[in-house]
């Protein structure tokens, strides 16, 4: 093996990640006088949450009266009841603070001609327990995770984060159970780092480009969830990956829901809006998972459009091009340049997409993480934080609403920096790190650095992705993942015929590419072994050998742990939470899922 030397960094905090929420938790701590870091593979600005567009829950009541008792019900219902539900109460009841402390940052909503911030429609938001659908969604045209991003940024560097752009994290520092920090690769001139911290905060996103379509950028990979795998830690829930109804046909690109918000509605080769036989009270503004699956059927019955009767119709046509102009701008844009399509004048054609992942790092509604340890099933992990898509609160349960995404980084974002106030001491003395705790990290650097095999990792990509998008889809069977389970061990297995042709250590995108693919050949394993495990159909996880929710059984968390040598998987469970934090709402019991 070749010999590195560690360049060392010391901090009270370090975060990893920049998106939403790591640049909320990076802000909370380094507000409450923590030395913090923030650690990103990319721009701040070209995080992920950049790509948000339809905007943010919380129960202002600017549109219409609204309550957080009825976002909370809808949240635990849109889950299908595997919330827990003292997490989705600490979200809803934070929601409108968390929003209006955007707007006093400067995040510009739309506003209402009163000035207040506009909501609009989102799927699954209803008014007075599911009576009717409301408007709860805080919007910033369609582009709120923009605004988000660069607001938040914006005041990240005015409290002093120390941000490191461009730094490819590697591994935690585990010392005895205990996370003491993380390594990194410096892109731009090839130097590794440790960062060593009293709490690390993982916020490094989603996995979504284990599937071969998807919305996700290409930087999203799961390298968190990946790092705490190979930390002996487990995964939650990661069976539960939401498909968006509207993406675009042939290219994956999002269309938002703040479409159908807005009055947008889909049609089949028939002329017919479907969804009013699906859910005849929301309609069009059914949760994703109902959508993307009715919109399944109607292109598997034969109801599809175009040459192909592949995809279906996204009708905006019919609005106000004013209306288009001022509230949905990105998408009328992106339906142009990827679709081809004038959405005052012609329907975009659309399919669902792999989107988000319900599942990752189990927390606690600290943002601590936990794991479980003999008969303790939240057992806190010292040291160690997930926020964000990286993390399962679980606040989204089985499927997550529309918009809830956005609230959930910045409530558990601030979750985690106010955690870190109470509970770490700036300046305290750090125990010396010993070289065996990277020792690993260096080894799998390397040898993936030096992989000389006949593999290209581009097509072991692929492989591995068309494997997820044809066994591990919107509908899934035993025999299909029964297949994922087997190619993905196949994959797992190619890993060491693969060729790294770039040897360098600056600006080696081969190399980085090829981390990226390792970190996320063990998500997309413990993903298919825990669908093919659970025998039930809930939220986004619908088995057709086995239709039903069965709560007497599947009323639980699955927890997934990967063994990166031999490329199995162990899979236990957690109870689900069906507590509440206080007695301002009662516990919402398990009930069939009619909208």
């Amino acid at each position: 093996m070749a010999t590195y030397d560690f360049i060392d960094h010391k901090f009270d905090v370090v975060v990893v990640g920049a998106g939403g929420s790591g640049l909320r938790a990076a802000l909370g701590c380094a507000q409450a006088g923590l030395k913090t870091a923030c650690i990103s593979k990319v721009f701040p600005t070209r995080s992920h949450t950049v790509a948000a567009q339809g905007g943010i829950s919380a129960s202002l009541g600017n549109m219409s009266e609204d309550d957080w008792r009825w976002h909370m019900y809808d949240t635990v219902k849109g889950s299908d009841w595997l919330g827990d539900q003292d997490a989705i109460e600490y979200l809803c009841r934070n929601a409108p603070a968390a929003v209006y402390e955007l707007e006093h940052w400067g995040v510009p909503f739309s506003r209402t001609p009163e000035g207040k911030i506009y909501q609009r429609a989102f799927g699954g938001m209803t008014r007075n327990y599911g009576e009717a659908p409301i408007q709860r969604t805080c919007a910033a045209a369609d582009r709120t995770g923009h605004a988000m991003l660069h607001t938040m940024y914006g005041q990240s560097l005015a409290h002093e984060t120390e941000f490191f752009i461009e730094y490819f994290a590697l591994d935690l520092i585990m010392d005895e159970g205990t996370c003491r920090g993380v390594t990194a690769w410096k892109l731009d001139d090839g130097t590794l780092h440790r960062f060593q911290a009293q709490l690390v905060i993982l916020a490094t996103g989603g996995y979504g480009r284990a599937y071969f379509s998807c919305t996700s950028a290409h930087t999203c990979t799961g390298d968190g969830n990946a790092m705490a795998l190979r930390a002996g830690l487990p995964l939650q829930d990661m069976e539960f990956v939401q498909f968006h109804p509207t993406g675009i046909y042939g290219a994956g690109c999002l269309i938002t829901e703040g479409a159908r918000g807005e009055g947008g509605y889909l049609t089949n080769s028939e002329g017919e809006r479907f969804m009013e036989r699906y859910a005849p009270s929301v309609k069009d503004l059914a949760p994703r998972d109902m959508v993307s699956r009715a919109m399944t059927i109607e292109i598997r019955e034969g109801r599809g459009v175009g040459p192909k009767k592949d995809h279906i119709f996204l009708h905006l046509d019919h609005l106000d091009p004013k209306i288009l102009a001022e509230r949905l701008p990105g998408i009328s844009e992106s339906a142009k340049v990827f679709a081809g399509v004038d959405v005052t004048k012609e329907p975009i054609p659309v399919l669902p997409t792999v989107h988000y992942n319900m599942g990752g790092i189990p927390t606690n509604f600290y943002s601590e993480v936990v794991t479980k340890n003999g008969k303790n099933p939240d057992q806190v992990v010292p040291g160690l934080m997930a926020v964000g898509e990286a993390a399962c609160v679980s606040v989204h349960g089985a499927n997550r609403l529309g918009s809830n995404s956005l609230i959930d980084l910045v409530v558990f974002g601030r979750s985690a920096a106010l955690r870190a106030a109470d509970t770490v001491k700036a300046g305290e003395k750090q125990p010396e790190l010993k070289p065996s705790m990277t020792e690993s990290h260096l080894a799998r650097f390397d040898r993936l650095r030096n992989a000389n095999g006949s593999t290209t990792t581009a097509a072991l990509r692929l492989e591995m992705q068309r494997a997820m998008q044809e066994d591990a889809a919107v509908f899934r069977t035993g025999e299909s993942l029964k297949s994922g389970v087997k190619r993905l061990a196949a994959v797992h297995a190619q890993r060491g015929d693969l060729k790294v042709s770039d040897r360098g250590l600056i600006w080696n995108t081969d190399l980085m590419e090829t981390l990226e693919l390792d970190n996320l050949i063990g998500q997309a394993a413990v993903t298919v072994n825990g669908a093919a495990n659970r025998t039930e159909s809930r939220g986004a996880h619908a088995r057709e050998d086995f239709p039903d929710r069965d709560d007497a059984t599947w009323m639980k968390h699955t927890l997934a742990w990967f063994d990166d040598t031999s490329g199995k998987v162990k899979i236990d469970y957690r109870p689900v939470h069906s507590f509440t934090m206080t007695n301002d709402i009662a516990y919402i019991p398990p009930k069939a899922r009619v909208y």
